[in-house]
Formats: structure tokens, C-alpha cells, sequence
């Protein structure tokens, strides 16, 4: 009986000898496209404190001539990596492009962006721009490090511009910013770079009616903007589907964390699928970023424009000893020096913001206040009112100001000196914008001085003007008279 089993057997055709392939091992299947599952990844050593490389030595070439990269496996790169060129099949995955051969400063684009751009004024790139947007051609992961007002918005719009297929009616791209204004801010940005490529951004955050949002992503949105909190909202109904998503883009990566989004980010991340492009900007990279980036970014190239934490040249700084009784008297006497320039006013809470509107509207200023304690509506209507030039004055909490990005904004006043000298060189940056000139000026008063210390040793001494209040001046000639 033995012999009888062992000789049918041997008698059995071998794999290789039958038309079907062999049964492929459970370790060996592929994962499915649409479910992330849980990533095996091998540790190597952090990425250095040091991203290179800079404005001034934009990398070479030479990664383009390298073979495509394995995306299986994702290890850490430090900054200046040079990484090698996306997978070719996900450049083919993209349909309807059309030929990149209008230059744009050292950049080249199609025909339908440079028109958008053209009636946007865009004459040429920033520096962070002409660094990032190739690569993101190229279907990199990358990290870019610039302060705020230096275009990085237009770095990551003009490529999704140029990849995002108009006739695919999917989300293809997703974009996760800190702030509700943010979000609109954005979203209006890049749909005015996809004017003409025929592709639909939706506008998706919280304090909004959700019902608009669910039309647009409906109608087939292809680019989706929000707020970690309502994109995650809107993936628990169904609604939103980003398991194609082919790039997502972490925009003020650190202000996020900063919000406390970590937890939604990392559940959007594993609701994409692995063979995504990311891009993670940020103005400052300290751990939780660095963390970020080493568990869900694929090689990235690290790109930085100036100093972390560092004013633009082109900002003016300023400051004026005040006591905190005299601080409305200095304000008003600021404010009449101005010569009708748009000016942000920043304090540090919603009832500072509110005593101090209603103050200089008693002085008859026309001015206006936004913070997190408005109806969303609210918060529209007078961030249009900024923009439009027909509100000059805006007195605003540092939150909102994520959310506020107006080029024609000449002055920043910090009414209450920032905490925090990233908070400084955040709120100072609101001026300035896209290479324009602007005027920062601080009031220092009798228990600012420990902050200001640490102000003027970040940035230096001889960056910091101080300002003679007439008021002062003043009261010293009448008391010798």
C-alpha cells in the first residue's frame, strides 16, 4: 500500500511542468492598493540637525540619473540626501499633462500654469519654489524649511498643477493645514494655479457647514485642503475617500503638532496608500517633526531657505519702552506715522483683542478684530474685508494668524510682546510677504524685558531700531518747564 502512495507520487507533474504558476507564499502577496497595512520598517540612524541643502547650493542633478527606488521599505535620510527618482510608473499613473516647456525662472512649466501664474504676477520663483517644485515633478518625498511669506504654497501648487489629472474625477491630492483660514487661504491660492487644467479643490474645516464640503468633495474634487480635525471627520462618514491619493502635503508641519494634530495626521498618513508622494513643510524642525518625517517620509530630500527661526532681510524691526498704562497713547501715535498702510496688530488673547478694538473704534479708527471666539462667517467676512483693502487695521490673536497672508500688509505691531521667539519671528513675518518690504515694532513694557532679552539675542542688537515716543518726550519738557 506504501509503494502504491509513494509510486502515485512521484507520478505528479512538478510546478514548474503544469501551465499554472505556483501558489504564491502569505508572505510574498502584495498589499492591497487600497489598505495600508501596519509597515515593517528597519531603523537606521536619525537624519542630521543640519538640512542641506540651501537657497544658495540647490542640489544637483544627479539624482535623476539614478534607478527608481524600491518604496517598500521606508529608512530615514539626513538632510542634502540626494534621493533617487520616483518609481516611472507613478509619472505614467498621471494622464493629461501637457509639455513643461515655458520657463519660469530656473523652473519650467506648461502652458496652462504659466497663464495662471501670468495673471497672478508671478514674474519668477522664490528661492524655496525654484528648490521644490521639480522634485515634486519628479514624484520626490521632500522636506522644505522656509519661514512663512517665502511662496510655499505656490512650491507645492504649481506641482500638483502640473500632475493631478482634471479628468480623473478622485482626490488624487490632499493637503493638511493648522487653521480654518489657512485652509481657505490655501485652497484659494492653488485653485486660481489650476485655473486652466480644468481640476476642482475643495476647502474642507471645521466652525463651517459640512453639507458645501460634502458637495464639492461629490462633485469630484481632485485637490482637498483642511484641517486635520474635519478631514478626519469626513473620513469616519464615508465621504472622503483618499485611499488613491497619490500626494499629501503637511503644510506648517510644526504648528500642527504644535495644535496638537499629531494623532490625526498619523491616521490620515495610514489611510493613503504607501506609494505616496509626501511633502512636509515647516519653519522650524524639532523633534516631533523630526519623528514625523522619519516614520512616514521615503527618503526625502531636505530643503531649506535661510535660518531656522530667522526675520526675512526685508523686515524693518522695531521697538518702543512703553508702560503697559501708556500702551493705547503709544499705539495711537504709531498709528498716525503710518501713512494709511495695512497694519496687523497682534495681542495675546480674545479679550485683549475685543477691549482694545472697541477702544480705538471710541477714537474713531476704523479697525476690525478676528479670533477663534467668531463665527466662522464672521471670520470670513473680515478676512475678505483685510484682503480687499477696505478694512487697514486688524487686530488679531497669534492663532488666527496662521490663516493670515496678505502681501500688501506694511506693519506688524506686537501690542503684547510674543512668549516665544518663534512666535515672534512668526508674527513679524506676516509683513514682508513675497520679497516686499515691511515694518515690525514691538512695545516693550516694564514685564516684557526678560522676553525681550531673548528677542534681541536671537536676532541681534543691531537688527532691533529703537523708536523716541513723542509722548515721552513730551511729558520731559514739561516737567523742566
Amino acid at each position: 500500500m506504501l509503494k502504491k502512495f509513494l509510486s502515485r507520487f512521484r507520478s505528479r507533474p512538478s510546478p514548474e511542468a503544469t501551465d499554472s504558476p505556483p501558489k504564491q507564499q502569505p508572505e510574498q502577496r502584495a498589499a492591497p492598493s487600497d489598505v495600508k497595512p501596519q509597515r515593517e520598517r528597519q531603523r537606521g540612524p536619525r537624519p542630521p540637525a543640519a538640512p542641506q541643502p540651501t537657497a544658495s547650493a540647490p542640489p544637483t542633478a544627479a539624482a535623476q540619473d539614478r534607478p527608481p527606488r524600491r518604496r517598500r521599505r521606508r529608512k530615514p535620510a539626513g538632510p542634502g540626501t540626494e534621493s533617487t527618482s520616483a518609481a516611472p510608473a507613478r509619472r505614467e499613473a498621471v494622464t493629461g499633462q501637457q509639455p513643461r516647456d515655458i520657463p519660469f525662472g530656473s523652473v519650467h512649466v506648461s502652458a496652462p500654469v504659466a497663464k495662471a501664474l501670468g495673471d497672478m504676477n508671478y514674474e519668477a520663483p522664490t528661492p524655496i519654489q525654484e528648490l521644490v517644485v521639480a522634485p515634486m515633478l519628479e514624484g520626490l518625498d521632500l522636506v522644505g524649511q522656509a519661514q512663512t511669506g517665502t511662496g510655499k504654497t505656490a512650491g507645492f501648487g504649481i506641482p500638483l498643477a502640473e500632475v493631478v489629472d482634471g479628468a480623473e474625477l478622485y482626490v488624487q491630492a490632499i493637503a493638511l493645514v493648522p487653521t480654518r483660514e489657512l485652509a481657505r487661504q490655501v485652497a484659494d491660492e492653488v485653485t486660481r494655479i489650476v485655473k486652466y487644467r480644468g481640476i476642482r479643490v475643495a476647502a474642507v474645516y471645521g466652525g463651517a457647514p459640512m453639507g458645501r464640503q460634502i458637495a464639492d468633495l461629490d462633485a469630484g474634487a481632485q485637490i482637498v485642503v483642511g484641517t486635520p480635525g474635519r478631514v478626519i471627520d469626513l473620513l469616519d462618514r464615508g465621504v472622503l475617500k483618499i485611499e488613491r491619493v497619490r500626494t499629501v502635503i503637511l503644510d506648517e508641519a510644526d504648528q500642527m503638532l504644535d495644535i496638537g494634530f499629531l494623532p490625526d495626521i498619523r491616521r490620515i498618513l495610514r489611510s493613503t496608500p504607501r506609494s505616496r508622494q509626501t511633502a512636509l513643510f515647516t519653519a522650524t524642525v524639532p523633534t516631533q517633526i523630526r519623528r514625523l518625517i522619519y516614520s512616514y517620509l521615503n527618503e526625502p530630500q531636505w530643503f531649506r531657505v535661510g535660518e531656522e527661526s530667522t526675520p526675512v532681510e526685508s523686515i524693518r524691526q522695531m521697538y518702543c519702552e512703553v508702560a503697559r498704562r501708556d500702551k493705547l497713547d503709544a499705539l495711537l501715535e504709531v498709528l498716525r506715522n503710518e501713512d494709511g498702510e495695512q497694519t496687523l496688530l497682534f495681542r495675546r488673547t480674545q479679550e485683549d483683542v475685543d477691549w482694545l478694538v472697541r477702544m480705538l473704534k471710541r477714537k474713531g479708527i476704523a479697525v476690525d478684530a478676528i479670533h477663534g471666539g467668531l463665527r466662522q462667517s464672521e471670520r470670513n467676512a473680515v478676512m475678505q474685508a483685510f484682503r480687499d483693502g477696505r478694512v487697514k487695521l486688524l487686530v488679531s490673536t497669534s492663532l488666527t494668524s496662521r490663516g493670515i497672508d496678505v502681501p500688501a500688509v506694511g506693519h506688524v505691531i506686537n501690542y503684547d510682546i510674543p512668549e516665544q521667539v518663534e512666535e515672534y519671528v512668526h508674527r513679524i513675518g506676516r509683513t514682508a510677504r513675497m520679497g516686499r518690504p515691511g515694518t515690525a515694532i514691538t512695545f516693550v513694557s516694564e514685564w516684557d524685558i526678560e522676553f525681550f532679552d531673548a528677542i534681541r539675542d536671537h536676532v541681534g542688537a543691531d537688527k532691533l531700531a529703537e523708536i523716541d515716543l513723542t509722548l515721552y518726550s513730551s511729558q520731559q519738557a514739561a516737567g523742566a518747564g
